[in-house]
């Protein structure tokens, strides 16, 4: 099988079912931003050092592929009851690892700034790049296709979790946070 298929030349490409819509419909910057993300937490998998975080974000890489598909999928297409979706138990998932991270880290006080430590700053990176495919999504529904509460609820969460990482690579490097100041002296 050939990687290029020419395609997409005239610049339109397939959902999955086969319609074809344009390379800059909104639909398509949504699914591009989760492939965006997928590839920064590509990234952060090299910065990081314990096996579960490795495994939890492995396990993220799989549940954004899966948003992805749901994003490329029209509610109508014969394919959307064969696709894997994301569910309540994943946002579940993700509050807990939350949760869990939380309790090791010191309260905050003040607005964190990236770049205390490379890996921590990819990991905000990731957040940021996250935060934008939230609003892709949200933008998504506002043209009017739906999108499952649990897809959005999955994002905002998945936002908050690589924030606390990001805090927890930095106390795991020995590092404190770089904290905003608000004089800017």
């Amino acid at each position: 099988m050939k990687i290029y298929t020419k395609t997409g030349d005239g610049g339109t490409t397939s959902l999955v079912g086969g319609n074809r819509v344009s390379k800059t419909h909104v639909r398509l910057e949504a699914y591009g931003t989760v492939d965006e993300l997928n590839a920064q937490l590509g990234v952060l998998l090299s910065y990081l050092t314990t096996a579960e975080d490795v495994e939890q974000v492995r396990w993220l890489q799989h549940k954004l592929f899966t948003l992805g598909t749901m994003l490329a999928t029209e509610e109508d297409s014969p394919f959307w009851t064969s696709i894997p979706t994301i569910v309540a138990e994943d946002v579940q998932r993700l509050e807990q690892l939350i949760d869990a991270i939380q309790q090791e880290l010191a309260p905050l006080h003040a607005f964190v700034l990236p770049g205390a430590t490379r890996g921590e700053a990819v990991c905000h990176v990731c957040r940021t790049v996250c935060r934008r495919l939230e609003r892709r999504v949200f933008a998504l529904q506002e043209s009017g296709i739906g999108v499952a509460d649990e897809l959005t609820g999955f994002l905002n969460r998945l936002s908050d979790y690589l924030f606390v990482l990001a805090r927890k690579m930095n106390r795991m490097s020995g590092k404190d946070d770089f904290f905003w100041n608000k004089s800017c002296d």
